[in-house]
């Protein structure tokens, strides 16, 4: 089976429930900040590569192909959202409802490690799927805010000399 064809969000949770005690003992032995430092620098380095690689796979990494990618983190209601601004240049929602958010919190994982697993994950993303799009989020519903807000701009591209 191809793990494209698994659920994001069926992966997350194979991914939480084993990583979650993997990194309990890791902590009881060389402490909980440089273990979930360690940990957010691997998901960030894993997203960036997965966003590279899905802009290569598309064939393109504009707002529109990454409209199409926040389609698929949707997959099994697993995300509900309010666009809030679409344009050539901005890509901007609310995220209302969170399953990942829920998940992590019906197994029992602290926020902080939450937020880590998913949340860490969407910076590192783009800069791998677009390096002249920035992103932007202020709150999160793992936080404990009302919604996450994601807001996309498409950089202007410079003229060559």
């Amino acid at each position: 089976m191809d793990i494209e064809q698994v659920p994001l969000l069926t992966r997350r949770e194979i991914e939480a429930r084993i990583l979650a005690p993997f990194v309990e003992d890791l902590a009881a032995v060389f402490g909980r900040e440089a273990v979930l430092e360690v940990l957010r620098g691997t998901i960030q380095r894993l997203a960036r590569q997965q966003g590279a690689a899905l802009a290569q796979r598309l064939g393109r990494n504009d707002l529109t192909a990454l409209e199409e990618v926040v389609n698929w983190w949707r997959g099994d209601d697993a995300l509900r959202l309010e666009v809030e601004a679409r344009d050539a240049r901005t890509f901007a929602f609310c995220v209302t409802r969170c399953a990942y958010a829920e998940m992590y919190r019906d197994l029992g994982l602290a926020p902080e490690l939450g937020a880590i697993l998913s949340c860490s994950r969407d910076a590192a993303f783009i800069e791998g799927f677009n390096p002249r799009l920035r992103f932007r989020r202020t709150h999160t519903l793992m936080e404990g805010a009302s919604g996450c807000d994601f807001h996309y701009t498409l950089e202007e591209q410079e003229d060559a000399p």
